[in-house]
């Protein structure tokens, strides 16, 4: 019968912490991968920013060697992301089957113009700061027109903010919800041994003595979860990275560096700070009080 009781509580207790492990695992993953969205929500928003184009047309007695002299300030320029320049030639060439294999006759002569398209710094993706580029690039007088979305570029402008805001807001609650959740865990897994606990203090051992193991193990559960977490978000990382390789988020290590750490920290702070609360709850109550 003793031998049944004791592995029923072995049993009980296993449950308790894998029940424990599995609430930190959670929280932290998901803090984790809020951190890491948050670090790399510039990259994210800038990668779609650089997608946004810009043409350059250039008027029809532009030569060639104004248009090297133009290829030439864009490559010096600060706010170039990348540009291609395209010939007139070249692309009736390119798009034979949308204006015809015989589009040239008809019309009589070419009447598209050489372009330079640019896709510009994410930075720079900005309404004012496109105003100003484009009034420099016009100064120019054998440039034609310059044409790009504006409404597309002031629509995710707009949107960013909007992110960025709920962003903060979804992280101060997902942060509080996590400390609620691993806290809960705790006092649950603590709460079964409430006897212990009362019966140690009884004996004449103090707060500290008996906190101390208590502590301890949280620290290694929490050390545990947050293990298990780290290598769910490499693996995350390393899926988003095949995913959208020119962002080159698994080559920041600095920035997976500084979440991983602090996934690490979290756990050891969140685990022994709720520890310390839950055993000293218990410690506080009166014997009556336990049942």
């Amino acid at each position: 019968m003793a031998s049944s009781f004791e592995k029923y509580n072995k049993r009980r207790l296993i449950s308790s912490y894998f029940s424990v492990i599995l609430s930190i695992f959670l929280v932290l993953f998901l803090l984790g991968g809020l951190g890491l969205f948050v670090i790399n929500s510039k990259k994210l928003t800038n990668d779609f920013k650089e997608k946004i184009q810009m043409t350059v047309f250039f008027k029809n007695d532009a030569k060639e060697r104004d248009l090297k002299a133009f290829d030439l300030e864009l490559k010096n320029s600060e706010y170039i992301k990348k540009y291609l320049y395209i010939n007139k030639d070249s692309a009736v060439k390119n798009n034979v089957d949308i204006f015809g294999e015989d589009f040239l006759e008809y019309v009589g002569q070419n009447p598209i113009k050489n372009s330079f398209d640019i896709n510009l710094k994410g930075d720079y993706v900005q309404a004012d700061s496109i105003k100003k580029i484009e009034t420099q690039i016009k100064k120019n007088e054998l440039v034609s027109e310059i044409i790009y979305d504006k409404i597309l570029v002031d629509l995710v402008n707009d949107n960013v903010r909007k992110i960025s805001l709920w962003l903060l807001i979804v992280s101060i609650i997902l942060s509080f919800v996590a400390m609620l959740l691993i806290n809960s865990s705790l006092r649950l897994s603590i709460y079964s041994h409430r006897f212990t606990i009362k019966t140690m203090q009884m004996v004449g051992a103090t707060k500290s003595f008996i906190r101390k193991p208590f502590i301890l193990r949280s620290i290694k559960l929490g050390l545990i979860g947050s293990a298990l977490a780290v290598i769910a978000l490499l693996i995350l990382v390393c899926y988003i990275d095949s995913k959208l390789p020119d962002l080159g988020i698994l080559k920041d290590y600095l920035s997976i560096g500084v979440v991983m750490a602090g996934v690490f920290i979290v756990g050891i702070i969140i685990t022994s700070i709720s520890t310390y609360f839950a055993t000293q709850r218990f410690l506080n109550l009166k014997t009556e009080d336990l049942y």
